[in-house]
């Protein structure tokens, strides 16, 4: 009977922590601090046919990873944060800064810190296959400190790869596209904005 209980309850607390784990979180450290106390600027780069075919894109992934950062509770802080609509107007009127190196770009935005995004898949569906979702958000993030002596070379480098929906089989009728295209530069700009603060991810966490 003592046996039967001690497997009894050693299942229970082997449940209990299996479900802990599930829905639980695991603190995840900053992989890169150098934003901390410094002035920064996120920008971000995608091709002509890309944009022309997801016109909001690199507006919404900007915003989205340049206000993420500068959020107080983040611990990233700016000493001299550029507002995103301010950002987005700077480079829009100049519109040859990718073809510019990094430290200029820096030097023209007047950050220390330029945090380089550049987009190299962005998908909702497989190619030839429009009516079934199969999103994908792939790129690679690149910092350059033009306060040192190397301006133009990347200090720190790391791709980025999400997916949505997780699963197979949906259709338009079962997701719109706005929600599709939502939810993946949601992932895309949270992988990205991680990458500077200490934050808690879900141990379930699909992406």
């Amino acid at each position: 009977m003592g046996v039967m209980q001690s497997c009894i309850i050693g299942a229970a607390i082997g449940g209990m922590a299996e479900s802990a784990r599930r829905t639980g979180t695991t603190k995840v450290p900053a992989d890169y601090t150098g934003l901390r106390g410094k002035s920064y600027a996120v920008v971000v780069i995608v091709d002509r046919l890309t944009r022309a075919q997801h016109p909001g894109l690199v507006s919404r992934l900007t915003t989205g990873i340049n206000d993420r950062l500068a959020l107080p509770e983040n611990g990233v802080g700016a000493s001299a944060f550029i507002p995103s609509v301010d950002l987005l107007n700077v480079l829009y009127e100049t519109p040859q800064w990718p073809a510019m190196p990094p430290g200029e770009v820096a030097k023209m935005l007047g950050v220390e810190r330029l945090v380089m995004v550049e987009v190299y898949d962005y998908q909702l569906h497989e190619a030839g296959n429009r009516y079934v979702w199969d999103g994908v958000a792939a790129g690679g993030v690149a910092v350059y400190e033009s306060d040192s002596g190397l301006p133009d070379d990347p200090i720190y480098e790391q791709a980025i790869r999400v997916t949505f929906p997780d699963g197979t089989g949906f259709f338009k009728a079962d997701i719109p596209e706005s929600g599709v295209t939502s939810e993946l530069s949601r992932r895309f700009i949270n992988r990205v904005s991680w990458l500077f603060y200490d934050h808690e991810e879900l141990n379930t966490i699909a992406y």
